[in-house]
C-alpha cells in the first residue's frame, strides 16, 4: 500500500458522504440555492458549491432560476432497482386487486438495513393517503408492514435492529419498551397479521401480513386508512382475509414465476 492510499481513500470516502448529505438537504427542502446547503451542513459556501456542481454535471442534480433540485435520474435508478426485485414483480398486480377491491391503500413493504421501505402502492376509490410515499424509509416498529416482517425475522436480527435504531416513538401510541415490541411480535405470530394502531400517524390503522418464501421473509403487504372505518370487526371479517388470499397467491408466483 502506498503511504497516502489509506489517508486519500478516507478523503473520498468523507467526500462522498457529504455529497448524499447534499442530496439529503436538497430531498427535504426542494429547491435550494448554495448558501440553504452550506446552512443545512454547516460548511463553507464554496464547499457546498463544489459538491452541487459535482451531482449537477453527474446529472442527479438540475439548475434553473430558483437553484438548484434533485434531478429526474434518481426516478430512472429507482425503478431500475424496484424492478429487479423478484417481490415486486410478484406482488404488484395483487397490490392493485387489493386496493380496487377494498377501496383503501394497499402497499408493498420490504426490509432493508434495518428498515421499512415502501416498494410500492396503490389507491382504492375511498383511499385516504397517509403521507408513506413509496421509497419511504422508516422504523420497522413504527407500522404494520415493519412488524410484520420482524415477527418473520430470527431472533437475533431482531435484536441486531432494535439495538441499531432503539424504539424512537412517533405518535403517543408507538410502541418504546423492547419486552412489549417483543411481545407484540409473537402476537402477530399468533394470529398471522400485525396492526398499526395510530402508531406511526394519529388517525391511521394498518394491517399487514408477511410474505414468506422457504422459510424466509421477504417482505409484507397491507392496508391502510382512516382509524374509522378500519375497525376490528371489519379487520376479522374482511381485510384480513382478503390480504391472506394474496398472500398466498404472491407467495405462489414468488417461487414459481
Amino acid at each position: 500500500m502506498a503511504p497516502n492510499e489509506s489517508e486519500g481513500g478516507g478523503k473520498r470516502v468523507k467526500a462522498v458522504m457529504r455529497s448524499y448529505r447534499v442530496i439529503g438537504v436538497l430531498r427535504e427542502q426542494g429547491t435550494v440555492r448554495i448558501n440553504d446547503v452550506a446552512d443545512a451542513l454547516g460548511v463553507p459556501t464554496s464547499t457546498a458549491h463544489v459538491h452541487l456542481k459535482t451531482l449537477e454535471a453527474a446529472g442527479y442534480v438540475v439548475k434553473d432560476e430558483h437553484g438548484y433540485r434533485l434531478g429526474l435520474r434518481f426516478l430512472r435508478d429507482g425503478s431500475i432497482t424496484r424492478g429487479r426485485l423478484d417481490v415486486y414483480g410478484a406482488s404488484r398486480s395483487e397490490i392493485k386487486d387489493l386496493a380496487e377491491s377494498t377501496g383503501e391503500v394497499a402497499n408493498l413493504g420490504v426490509e432493508e438495513n434495518g428498515q421499512r421501505v415502501i416498494v410500492y402502492q396503490a389507491e382504492g376509490d375511498k383511499a385516504v393517503y397517509d403521507n408513506a410515499p413509496i421509497g419511504e424509509f422508516t422504523h420497522m416498529h413504527w407500522t404494520a408492514l415493519g412488524k410484520a416482517i420482524l415477527a418473520e425475522l430470527p431472533g437475533e436480527r431482531v435484536t441486531e435492529i432494535v439495538d441499531e435504531y432503539g424504539l424512537p416513538t412517533k405518535t403517543d401510541h408507538t410502541i418504546s419498551d423492547r419486552d412489549a415490541l417483543l411481545e407484540e411480535l409473537e402476537t402477530i405470530r399468533e394470529r398471522g397479521y400485525a396492526l398499526e394502531d395510530e402508531e406511526r400517524r394519529d388517525g391511521i390503522r394498518s394491517i399487514a401480513v408477511p410474505l414468506v418464501s422457504d422459510g424466509s421473509v421477504i417482505g409484507a403487504v397491507s392496508l391502510s386508512g382512516p382509524k374509522e372505518r378500519f375497525n376490528d370487526d371489519r379487520i376479522v371479517d374482511e381485510l384480513f382475509p382478503a390480504l391472506r388470499d394474496r398472500k398466498n397467491v404472491i407467495e405462489v408466483k414468488y417461487a414459481y414465476d
